[in-house]
């Protein structure tokens, strides 16, 4: 059985790297976008502060087919433009956004996942 500590503490220690890993990507390569006149606008739609971070790594890992098919949605305007960002990215900006985005969204999930499953009784021993 697994202990219910070790799940708990490895969720801490992935969200505090994840959470490194937000700043680290935000302040080299999210910033450097916002600084640039041609692509400051193309970021996609801001909901919250930091979500824009978001949305620039989720562009930036998700395969281009993906991004060009969720921007010609009818929510097209909620998500950065590919093209844009790719051109001004170096190889460097989207391996941080790949190394963030993906830890960020199985850690989330999982943590989800986790709190159903406890609510199941599964950890109750």
């Amino acid at each position: 059985m697994i202990d219910k500590t070790f799940v708990v503490g490895f969720f801490i220690f992935a969200t505090v790297i994840i959470g490194f890993l937000f700043v680290l990507f935000g302040q080299i390569t999210v910033r450097k976008l916002r600084k640039n006149p041609k692509t400051k606008d193309a970021l996609g739609l801001e909901f919250v502060s930091g979500w824009g971070i978001i949305n620039v790594a989720q562009t930036l890992s998700f395969p281009r087919s993906w991004s060009i098919k969720l921007e010609q949605s009818a929510i097209g305007s909620m998500y950065a433009n590919y093209e844009l960002l790719y051109e001004n990215t170096s190889k460097l900006d989207r391996f941080l956004g790949v190394l963030f985005y993906w830890p960020f969204m199985i850690v989330g999930l999982s943590g989800a996942l986790l709190v159903l499953l406890n609510f199941l009784g599964l950890f109750d021993g």
